[in-house]
C-alpha cells in the first residue's frame, strides 16, 4: 500500500531540529523537513522573506513530490501550511497548522512581534536576540519558555541572518494583513485539515481558543484541543499531538484515490 509522503515545516526560530521527537513518536523516518530560508538554512539570492514568499516557497518544494503530501506546520510553519492550503490545495492530501488563531480578524500580534514590526527597535531588537553569543542566546530561549535539548538546537542555529528574516516577514505580516489572509482560509476546506490548539499555548504567540475555533470553522478543518501541550510541542510533548494526527490521518481516503486536482 502506497504511503502518503509527511512533509514537517517549522517556524521561528527554530530549525529542522526540532522535529526529531515527533518523527519519533510518529516511527516516521522517511518523514522530509523542510527550512524555510533563513531558518536553519540559508537565504537564496534574491529571496524577499514576506509571507507570501514563503507561501510560494513552499508551494515550489511540493510541487517536487509526485504524490499530495501530508503536510504539518508549527509556529510560523503553521501560517505557511495554512497559507499553503487555501492557494494550492493540489499539492496536499491533508494539511496541520498550530497556529490558525493569527487569522482570526480580532487577532493582535503578540508585544515583541510588535515591536519586530517597528522600524528602529526592531533592528534592536534582533541585534539584542540574534546578535549575541551562544551563551546569550541560550538565555533567549530559555526566555522564550525553551527547555533543555529544544533550547540548546535553536539557539545554536540563531544567527543575524535569521533576525533579518524575522523583521521581514513580521513587518510583512503586519494587520490588516493576517485579517485578510483569514478571509481566503474557506479555500483550505478543499482537503481535510487538522486545527492542532496547544491548549496551553492559546492566549501567547497565535491567539486565544476562540480564534483558534473560528480560524478552524473558517477552514472546515477538525479541531483536537490537546490539554497540558504548550508552544514548544514538537520538542517537549509530541506523543499528544502524535496520537492526534495518527487518528486524523487514519479517517483520510487512501493515498491511492487521494489524487491532485
Amino acid at each position: 500500500m502506497p504511503c502518503t509522503p509527511l512533509v514537517l515545516v517549522h517556524g521561528n526560530p527554530e530549525s529542522a531540529a526540532v522535529w526529531g521527537p515527533l518523527i519519533g513518536e510518529l516511527d516516521r523516518a522517511d518523514a522530509v523537513v523542510l527550512s524555510p530560508p533563513g531558518f536553519g538554512v540559508p537565504v537564496p539570492r534574491g529571496f524577499d522573506p514576506s509571507a507570501t514568499a514563503y507561501r510560494d516557497w513552499l508551494a515550489s518544494q511540493l510541487e517536487l513530490f509526485r504524490d499530495p503530501v501530508d503536510l504539518v506546520g508549527h509556529d510560523w510553519g503553521g501560517i505557511h501550511v495554512a497559507a499553503l492550503a487555501t492557494s494550492r490545495p493540489d499539492l496536499v492530501r491533508s494539511w496541520a497548522s498550530d497556529a490558525l488563531g493569527v487569522f482570526a480578524p480580532d487577532y493582535q500580534w503578540h508585544p515583541r512581534a510588535q515591536v519586530w514590526q517597528q522600524e528602529g527597535p526592531g533592528e534592536a531588537s534582533v541585534q539584542e536576540i540574534w546578535g549575541g553569543d551562544l551563551e546569550a542566546r541560550l538565555a533567549v530561549t530559555a526566555g522564550l519558555g525553551m527547555t533543555g535539548r529544544m533550547a540548546e538546537r535553536v539557539a545554536a542555529g540563531m544567527d543575524p541572518e535569521m533576525g533579518r528574516a524575522v523583521l521581514r516577514l513580521l513587518r510583512s505580516a503586519r494587520q490588516p494583513a493576517m485579517a485578510e489572509a483569514g478571509r481566503l482560509l474557506p479555500g483550505a476546506a478543499r482537503r481535510p485539515g487538522l486545527a492542532i490548539i496547544a491548549v496551553d499555548d492559546v492566549g501567547r504567540a497565535s491567539g486565544t481558543v476562540a480564534q483558534h475555533e473560528w480560524a478552524a470553522r473558517e477552514a472546515g478543518a477538525t479541531m483536537v484541543h490537546l490539554e497540558g501541550v504548550g508552544h514548544w510541542w514538537p520538542e517537549e510533548t509530541p506523543a499528544p499531538v502524535a496520537r492526534a494526527l495518527t487518528e486524523f490521518w487514519a479517517r483520510l481516503p487512501e493515498p491511492a484515490i487521494a489524487g491532485r486536482g
